[in-house]
């Protein structure tokens, strides 16, 4: 598979036709999504009017011909975008997310509805409404998640590139888990216009894509302020295509002391010996302190599941997206001297039918944390840790310009492992979690593989709005290395079906 920028500079050069392109694109997805799970639906017409409408009209940007890959809760206008919950099924929203916007006026194509955990709560994408995607290096084990199907969409050639989520490791994780890269941008540098929200103080969209030069890429076209978002940050976009060709040497590589509960040996082996690379290719690796990252876990989980509690409240069945089918129209009706318990019950059965286990858990851990005598304990006591973090990652980035932590504790773990122990899947995540609470930039590239043949990822940490030194940073590693070239079987994967 070629990489989005090889497809863009053939394509311009008329090497290639973006119509065989897109041909053999859905022609591939076809055969590998019943085995992965990728896509909860791929509509070929759709894509392929797409496509003719941008050769006819335009525009030809930097992107033009290319089709990239888009996440269930990136909304795209007239397409069902369901965040991969029963709740929000058949709903089509009539705006564009901006970042889906700024790939449609770069001339990509884009390609909805890769699966995902519902609402984005989850790290294995098991918890989707439609079905659990599979990782394609061993369809026996989960690909990582929230952005699972972006991921392995990626890694199994069924996308070129693709655009995740992450609001605590959603995009970066399942990048490590499929060995491919992912980057999370800092909070503030992309719009979240049309990102269906999860937790609107942690989530951000950002690129899944083969190597760090397509992430570079694909973050030039998406990031920069955008008026509809008022988070979005009135920052310059610097040339990020430029700053992956700058050579890294002398940059100074943090090494936290980190939690080392859970770590599997592989991935510490793989760790070590990215260190080595990096210190051969000429930067200088500094010890630094993150003191409060071990509360990492337990300050996530107050703060997203609050805010998760408060966005989500308004899912009701009343305006769009699913109904109890007790109360459809044409269903069960209501009588007049009975309305108003009959809108409490609505709620109360659409809402309890509509959101699968994981969704309820933390919509009920949200409002719990909210809840009158609880709020200072918990939810108060979260922020003020959150901002200990933030200092803690100031006084560290003062120290070195990136910092170096594995992506996850473990390979990808098989499917069903740990869905009935929701402590043991958000430990999944305890290496990710805290780039978000202090709103900075963090990338993992691939770093290796395990015994059992399964890719292993490594993650960088800059400082605010400081992308392009991490990208340079990833890119002299990448380059250095060969484990972004390695692919998974596809034969098997087909077999697998």
């Amino acid at each position: 598979m070629l990489t989005a920028r090889e497809l863009r500079d053939q394509i311009a050069a008329g090497a290639l036709d973006p119509r065989v392109v897109l041909h053999e694109l859905l022609q591939r997805i076809s055969r590998i999504n019943p085995a992965v799970g990728a896509y909860v639906a791929v509509d070929p017409e759709r894509i392929t009017a797409q496509l003719e409408e941008r050769l006819r009209h335009g525009p030809r940007g930097p992107l033009f011909g290319v089709p990239i890959t888009i996440k269930d809760n990136l909304c795209v206008r007239g397409e069902e975008t369901a965040c991969g919950s029963r709740i929000l099924s058949g709903f089509r929203p009539p705006y564009h997310a901006t970042v889906v916007e700024r790939l449609l006026q770069a001339g990509a194509i884009v390609i909805p509805r890769a699966n995902m955990d519902e609402f984005a709560f989850g790290s294995s994408t098991e918890t989707s409404a439609f079905g659990p995607t599979r990782n394609p290096w061993d369809v026996t084990r989960v690909p990582g998640g929230s952005s699972g199907g972006s991921a392995a969409a990626v890694a199994a050639g069924a996308a070129v590139a693709a655009l995740g989520t992450d609001t605590g490791g959603s995009i970066r994780q399942p990048a490590a888990f499929c060995g491919v890269v992912g980057l999370k941008p800092t909070y503030g540098r992309v719009s979240r216009y049309g990102l269906i929200a999860f937790a609107s103080s942690l989530d951000q969209a950002g690129p899944i894509t083969q190597d760090v030069t397509d992430c570079a890429l694909l973050l030039s076209v998406i990031a920069g302020q955008d008026p509809r978002d008022s988070t979005s940050a009135p920052m310059p976009v610097p040339d990020y295509l430029a700053a992956v060709s700058q050579t890294a040497r002398g940059l100074r590589v943090g090494l936290p002391k980190l939690p080392a509960e859970g770590l599997d040996g592989d991935v510490r082996a793989a760790m070590d010996e990215a260190t080595r690379v990096l210190e051969r290719l000429g930067l200088t690796t500094v010890p630094v302190e993150l003191p409060h990252i071990h509360q990492a876990i337990e300050t996530y989980y107050i703060i997203a599941t609050a805010e998760a509690s408060s966005n989500l409240a308004r899912y009701d069945g009343v305006r769009y997206g699913w109904r109890a089918s007790e109360f459809a129209a044409g269903g069960g009706s209501v009588e007049p001297s009975s309305a108003q318990r009959g809108v409490l019950q609505m709620y109360l059965h659409t809402r309890a039918q509509g959101f699968g286990p994981e969704a309820l858990r933390r919509i009920l851990l949200g409002t719990y944390v909210l809840s009158r005598g609880y709020y200072d304990a918990y939810y108060l006591q979260g922020m003020k840790v959150r901002t200990l973090m933030k200092r803690d990652f100031d006084a560290a980035l003062s120290q070195c310009d990136v910092l170096l932590l594995p992506t996850a504790p473990t390979p990808a773990f098989r499917l069903g492992e740990k869905l009935d122990n929701p402590l043991q899947m958000y430990l999944s995540d305890i290496y990710t979690i805290s780039a978000n609470l202090a709103g900075v930039p963090a990338i993992s590239l691939p770093c290796g593989f395990s015994s059992a043949g399964l890719p292993i990822g490594m993650q960088l940490i800059a400082a605010p709005f400081q992308e392009a030194t991490l990208l340079r940073a990833a890119r002299a590693y990448e380059q250095a290395t060969d484990w972004h070239r390695r692919h998974p079987a596809i034969s098997s994967v087909e077999q697998a079906r």
